[in-house]
Parts: structure tokens; sequence; C-alpha cells
């Protein structure tokens, strides 16, 4: 992906919803957020996405996976889907305020 520029579409479609909890909150402090991704996204795609939609420069990315677990409901077994996690390390000084929304 060096390089090349992603769509419009395919950034929203990489980045799919910030991730709000406890321990997000914690890292926020250390410059790092964590992101909902696409299954398929690779590391220089989530690196362009959040730089663009963000306008903010990006130092790392690290993913995972979590797979997903497996549920009853009313005696019928059910899977949950995976979910791929980014963990996204800014720059120092650059911040990402989750409460304004993307301009």
């Amino acid at each position: 992906m060096s390089g090349a520029k992603l769509s419009v579409e395919r950034l929203y479609e990489v980045v799919r919803a910030p991730l709000v909890t406890e321990k997000s909150t914690l890292l926020s402090e250390k410059n790092q957020f964590v992101f909902r991704v696409a299954n398929d996204a690779t590391k220089p795609e989530i690196k362009a996405a959040i730089e663009t939609l963000f306008k903010v420069k990006v130092t790392g990315v690290n993913t995972l996976i979590t797979k997903g677990k497996t549920k009853r409901s009313k005696g019928r077994l059910g899977v949950r889907s995976d979910v791929k996690k980014a963990f996204v390390t800014l720059a120092e000084g650059q911040s990402i305020d989750f409460t304004t929304g993307l301009a």
C-alpha cells in the first residue's frame, strides 16, 4: 500500500468504530486509541485511514483478532462474529476527540 490512496468508501469501511472502554480510556493517556476495524484491513490501510479521517500523525498500529464466543440462547447454539481491533499510537502532542465526531 506504499503511496497508494484509499477511496473514501474504503476509509470508512476500514475503521468501523472507536472502542470506548475502561482500558481504552486509560490507553488514551499514553496517546493510544482503540478502534474496531474490518477483518481484512491491513496495518498500512488502518494507518492511512486514521491519518486521513482524523487528521493526525500515526506512529504505530498493533492489531489483534478476538475470536467470537459460542453463546446459547433459548437452547440453540450461536456464534458471535470475530472482531479485529487496532491499537493506534499517535505522535506526541496529537489527540483524537471522539465526542465531536467526524468533520
